[in-house]
């Protein structure tokens, strides 16, 4: 009996010790990224990307999904350019839709064009202006057309390729798509580089599982669009083809779900 109460006292001490280690090492994380965070101007507009915060972003993002239970499943990437810098368009139905791409496509760099609120959240939100994320404000067009030549300036001088969401907000019902703000196109004609459609599925299913038990968000590359085409062609006609393109993969995706083979 001695040795029974002996041994649980040695693995509640056990036990003890490795939260102590895991609360430490939690303080630690978010201490870091708040004295990034205040480190960074948030008056002005970052081209030049921050490869160190760069990194300890994407890290965070790529830890919090772990320990969140979430598998990224990625397909498709042969297709997207690989010499160049991009735009990267896709639908929007969750929070978790940026940080599955920042993880599975980390190779390549993101920005992200996104609304104000996103850049003010604690700990992180001033330190994503440092790797290339950039505040749209879609109620003052001037200052749209502003971030639209920023995101393009970044493009061009090979610092990132930018995320966006045509959408402008979340498809909370993850069915068929919001209008487009195909204004946000711009982006690639300005920069002159192509455009890579994504689509994604899975990410409104995060909050339901995590993290007691595991969830799957899918990433699909469905086509790039060169730089020739997207010069040559108004932003109402690539916003078309881009709807076009997501609303085809989502009726595959359906027809899957109901096969079971998802």
């Amino acid at each position: 009996m001695d040795i029974f109460i002996a041994v649980l006292w040695i693995l509640l001490a056990i036990l003890v010790e490795i939260v102590a280690v895991v609360l430490v090492c939690f303080i630690l994380w978010i201490l870091i990224a708040t004295i990034l965070g205040w480190c960074v101007n948030t008056k002005k507009d970052h081209i030049k990307r921050n490869k160190f915060y760069a990194w300890y972003f994407e890290t965070s993002l790529s830890v919090i999904l772990n320990l969140l239970r979430v598998k990224v499943h990625y397909e498709g990437d042969e297709l997207v350019p690989k010499d160049e810098k991009f735009l990267l368009v896709s639908n929007h139905v969750s929070n978790y839709d940026s940080l599955a791409v920042h993880k599975a496509m980390r190779k390549y760099g993101f920005g992200v064009i996104s609304k104000p609120s996103n850049l003010k959240i604690p700990f992180f939100g001033r330190m994503t202006r440092k790797c290339n994320f950039y505040p749209i404000d879609r109620e003052n067009a001037r200052n749209a057309v502003k971030t639209i030549n920023v995101a393009a300036e970044a493009i061009k001088a090979g610092e990132a390729s930018m995320i966006v969401y045509p959408e402008g907000t979340r498809n909370k019902s993850a069915q068929g798509l919001l209008p487009f703000h195909n204004s946000v196109f711009k982006v690639a004609q300005k920069a002159k580089c192509p455009i890579v459609v994504i689509s994604t599925r899975g990410t409104e299913k995060v909050h339901k599982c995590a993290p007691f038990r595991k969830s799957h968000i899918y990433l699909k590359v469905l086509e790039v669009i060169p730089t020739e085409e997207v010069m040559a062609t108004r932003t109402s006609e690539i916003g078309a083809k881009v709807e076009g393109l997501l609303l085809a993969d989502e009726k595959e995706w359906r027809e899957k779900e109901s096969a079971g083979n998802v």
